[in-house]
């Protein structure tokens, strides 16, 4: 990945890391630690629980109650072992009689983010691609221009966990991740530092592996394996030139695996082992991505979280457990 700006240069990890691209050689004495973050996205998911489960497209922010108790068990789980989770919020779900379970996480300290609140799609091009719920609802958008709708749905997010839970959103996730992220969209990179945010969560690299095993089984081809850990140098943090902080979204992500790929856990749990301990090696940056809808039918053992922890507390130093907000304050300092 090109460097957008000296300052996205100069906050490369430890030195380790120039460009996106690693260096050769052993690890520094000197270099920080690495930063592994757990985020969740805290919205429902198609062909979950089910493979044929599709109107989740259109009711994004409607939990079910295994969601949300998964969604709580990891946040018990990485607080016990000493870190938080970074869980972004689709708004609707605070249309839901009971949050309780939203305040506990935001209670025992774990950050709540928007993630706008429709699950729209901030590239749309027309108002018929915002989400699949104004398809077969457009008269719930307003007669305004394409921006400002985009606009109100992510305001709208944080006026909702304000109003319903007296909570101040932490970060911005895009719904969905984009291969390029934010490059080519000033607009929307100043529209978001226009409504506070900081930084932002939306590249999910270009190369990152989608292999798909359908229905047949098996498992991935070791150039795969490889291939999800050679694009973690480009899964790195930067600056726009805006001066608006991107936080990439770290491959594989578990929609990429099991949706996408159709793979089994127990390739995935290699899968994100070899990454993690990339970015160890490194001193890098990881920003795992999970959806509890998915990830807690797919691993209801919580495998995956707990090898996560395991692997930094293995480290003896060299890895730290963090938030996005965590991450983007060494940028912020650069």
């Amino acid at each position: 990945m090109e460097c957008l700006s000296r300052r996205a240069c100069l906050g490369a990890i430890g030195g380790s890391l120039l460009c996106g691209t690693a260096k050769s050689g052993t690890r520094r004495a000197n270099m920080r630690p690495a930063q592994i973050a757990i985020t969740l996205d805290l919205e429902m998911s198609r062909n979950f629980p089910n493979w044929e489960d599709t109107h989740w497209d259109y009711e994004k922010g409607n939990l079910n109650d295994q969601t949300k108790k998964y969604a709580v068990d990891v946040c018990r789980r990485v607080r016990a072992r000493g870190g938080r989770v970074h869980n972004f919020v689709v708004g609707r779900v605070l249309e839901q009689e009971n949050v309780e379970w939203l305040r506990e996480i935001s209670e025992a300290g774990h950050p709540l983010g928007n993630h706008t609140y429709d699950h729209v799609y901030l590239l749309a091009k027309t108002k018929e691609d915002v989400q699949f719920r104004f398809r077969r609802a457009p008269w719930l958008l307003k007669d305004a221009p394409l921006a400002e709708i985009l606009r109100e749905n992510i305001d709208l997010a944080t006026r909702a966990l304000k109003s319903r839970l007296g909570i101040a959103v932490e970060g911005f996730r895009t719904p969905g991740g984009f291969s390029t992220g934010l490059h080519g969209r000033p607009d929307i990179q100043q529209m978001l530092l226009d409504l506070g945010f900081s930084w932002v969560s939306s590249m999910y690299p270009r190369g990152a592996p989608v292999t798909s095993l359908g229905e047949s089984g098996g498992s991935p081809d070791e150039a795969i394996f490889s291939k999800v850990v050679a694009v973690q140098a480009a899964a790195q943090p930067f600056i726009y030139p805006s001066g608006l902080i991107e936080i990439p979204m770290s491959p594989l992500s578990d929609i990429t695996a099991f949706r996408g790929g159709r793979w089994q856990l127990k390739d995935f749990l290699r899968a994100i082992r070899l990454a993690v301990e990339w970015t160890i090696d490194h001193g890098g940056v990881f920003d795992f991505l999970a959806h509890p809808s998915c990830l807690g039918v797919v691993d209801p053992k919580f495998e995956t979280v707990d090898m996560i922890c395991a692997l930094v507390e293995e480290s003896r130093g060299k890895a730290q457990i963090v938030t996005l907000d965590e991450i983007a304050a060494k940028y912020k300092s650069s």
